[in-house]
C-alpha cells in the first residue's frame, strides 16, 4: 500500500490549488515544500509587484491631479514604509496558503527537499514516500542569462528586488518582457530613473500596434527604452556594454529576462520521467510521456511541446484538469485557445487568443475590429484617453482580442468567455453594457461591423418602404 494517495511537490499556487481540491474531496494527501508556502505568486510574484504597482499609480495620481483642477503637494515617498506595504500586504494574504490551513483540510505538510528515488518512491530528506500519484508543482525561477561580467556586479531579479533597501537612482533592467515592463512602469512612478534594454522589441509575444501603444506612455513617463539592443557585457558601476558601443550606466541592475523552470532538485531520471529546457513534458492531461504516476502543473508543464504558460491563473487551470482526472477519471485536457494574459502597466495590456498576425499564420480569414479610448466617454471624462480595443474577427465570431487601457485586465474576461463559447458577432453586439464604462469600447467595436451593413442603400431603401405601410 501506498504512504499516500497524492503527493504534490511544491505549495506555490498550482500545487496548493491541487492540494486543497484533493484534500477536500476525501485524498490522502502529501504537501511538500522547500521554500516558503505560496511560492513565487505570494512571496516574489504577483502579490508584491501589484503592491508596488499601486504605491506607484497612487504617487502619480497625486501628481497628476491638476489635471482635474486639484492642486496638490508634490509626494514625498518613505521608502521603509513603502516597503512595510508590501510586507502587509503579503502577510495579510499568506493564512489561505499557510501550512496550519492545509493541514486543517486534511492534508499532510512537509518542509524539505523532494526527489525522486525511483518510479514510485520520493525521498524528502531522506525520508521515503510512496504514493499512487505524484504530482509536481515545483515551479520556476529567475532565467539569468550568461553575459561577460554579469555575475562580477550585484543585481536583483524579481525574486530580491522587492528587498532593495533603499530607492534605485536609476534603474537598469535587462528584459522587456511582463516583469521588466511591469517594473519599469513602478519605479519610474516611484521617482527612479528608468532604462530598459531588450534584445528585441518589448512586449514581444503581444500585438504590435498595442505595444506601440504602450511603448508611447512609457516614454511620455520617462522610461528609457533601448529595443533591438545587443548586449555583450556587464561592468561594475553596474554599466552595461552594447553591442554598438554605447554605454549605459545606474546605480542597479534587475535581470528580467524570463524564467526557467526549477527542474534540478528533483532527479526526475531516477523517477523515469522526461523534461526538456521547457520543462516535465506531458500529454495534454498534464500526465507525464514517461512515467504515469506523475503529473505536472505550473510554471514546470510542458504540455505536448505547448511551452509553460508562467501565469498564476494557468497554474489554478492545470490543477483543475488534475484533480478532475485524478479523482474523476474525466478525460480533461489543456486548451490554450481563450488563455488571457495581462502586463499589469498603466495602462494595462491585456490579450487573449491570437493576435492578428497569428491568425493570419494561421491560415484564419480575419477583419480586424478596433475603437480608440479616446472614443469613449468613460475615459474623456476620466481625462485618461490613451489605449485601443482590437478585436480579431475570423467569421462570425471573435478570434482573438487585445486592450491596451486602464483596467484592461479586468476587461478583457468577457472576451475570454466570448471567445471559449464561440459567441456570436450578433449576441456580443446586442449586449447590454452600463454607461459610461470603458467596457462600452468593446461593444462599440463590435458595433461597428455592423454599421456598414445597417446604413447601406439597401436599408435604407427597406425603411422607406417600410415606412409607407399602415400600421
Amino acid at each position: 500500500m501506498a504512504d499516500f494517495d497524492l503527493a504534490v511537490i511544491g505549495a506555490g499556487a498550482a500545487g496548493l490549488s491541487v492540494a486543497a481540491g484533493a484534500a477536500q474531496l476525501g485524498a490522502a494527501v502529501v504537501l511538500i515544500e522547500r521554500g516558503r508556502m505560496g511560492g513565487d505568486c505570494l512571496n516574489t510574484g504577483c502579490v508584491p509587484s501589484k503592491a508596488l504597482l499601486a504605491a506607484s499609480r497612487a504617487v502619480r495620481g497625486v501628481s497628476d491631479a491638476a489635471r482635474f483642477g486639484v492642486i496638490a503637494d508634490p509626494p514625498v515617498i518613505d521608502w521603509d514604509r513603502l516597503r512595510a506595504h508590501l510586507g502587509g500586504v503579503i502577510a495579510s494574504l499568506a493564512p489561505i496558503d499557510s501550512e496550519a490551513r492545509f493541514r486543517a483540510l486534511g492534508a499532510t505538510v512537509l518542509r524539505g527537499e523532494a526527489r525522486f528515488v525511483d518510479p514510485a518512491t520520493i525521498s524528502v530528506d531522506g525520508r521515503a514516500i510512496t504514493a499512487r500519484r505524484f504530482v509536481v508543482a515545483a515551479g520556476g525561477q529567475a532565467a539569468v542569462p550568461a553575459i561577460a561580467g554579469l555575475q562580477g556586479v550585484p543585481y536583483w531579479t524579481n525574486e530580491t528586488v522587492f528587498d532593495l533597501a533603499e530607492r534605485p537612482a536609476h534603474l537598469l533592467i535587462l528584459g522587456g518582457g511582463p516583469i521588466g515592463l511591469e517594473m519599469a512602469d513602478a519605479f519610474s512612478g516611484l521617482g527612479c530613473r528608468v532604462s530598459v534594454v531588450e534584445a528585441g522589441r518589448i512586449a514581444a509575444r503581444e500585438d504590435p500596434e498595442l505595444a506601440a501603444g504602450l511603448r508611447r506612455e512609457l516614454v511620455i513617463r520617462g522610461v528609457a527604452l533601448h529595443e533591438g539592443a545587443a548586449l555583450t557585457a556587464v561592468a561594475p558601476g553596474p554599466v552595461l556594454l552594447l553591442a554598438d558601443g554605447s554605454r549605459i550606466s545606474g546605480s542597479h541592475l534587475l535581470v528580467a529576462v524570463g524564467r526557467t523552470p526549477n527542474l534540478a532538485a528533483l532527479d526526475l531520471g531516477a523517477g523515469g520521467v522526461r523534461a526538456g529546457s521547457a520543462g516535465i513534458a506531458t500529454d495534454r492531461g498534464l500526465r507525464s510521456l514517461t512515467n504515469k504516476r506523475v503529473f505536472a502543473v505550473g510554471d514546470i508543464a510542458d504540455p505536448m511541446g505547448l511551452g509553460p504558460r508562467a501565469f498564476t491563473h494557468v497554474g489554478s487551470y492545470h490543477a483543475g484538469i488534475v484533480i478532475r482526472r485524478l479523482l474523476f477519471r474525466l478525460p480533461a485536457r489543456v486548451d490554450y485557445a481563450a488563455l488571457p494574459r495581462v502586463t499589469y502597466t498603466d495602462p494595462e495590456l491585456a490579450q487573449v487568443g491570437p493576435t492578428e498576425a497569428e491568425a493570419v499564420a494561421a491560415g484564419l480569414d480575419v477583419r480586424v475590429l478596433r475603437w480608440p479610448l479616446a472614443d469613449n466617454d468613460r475615459a474623456v471624462a476620466e481625462r485618461d484617453i490613451a489605449g485601443l480595443v482590437k478585436l480579431v474577427v475570423s467569421g462570425k465570431r471573435v478570434v482573438g482580442a487585445g486592450i491596451l487601457g486602464p483596467h484592461a485586465g479586468e476587461m478583457i474576461s468577457q472576451w475570454t468567455l466570448a471567445i471559449a463559447q464561440r459567441t456570436p458577432l450578433s449576441a456580443l453586439a446586442g449586449l447590454i453594457v452600463p454607461y459610461p464604462t470603458r467596457s462600452e469600447a468593446a461593444k462599440r467595436a463590435v458595433g461597428s461591423l455592423f454599421a456598414a451593413r445597417l446604413l447601406s442603400v439597401r436599408t435604407k431603401t427597406l425603411v422607406r418602404w417600410l415606412s409607407r405601410l399602415p400600421w
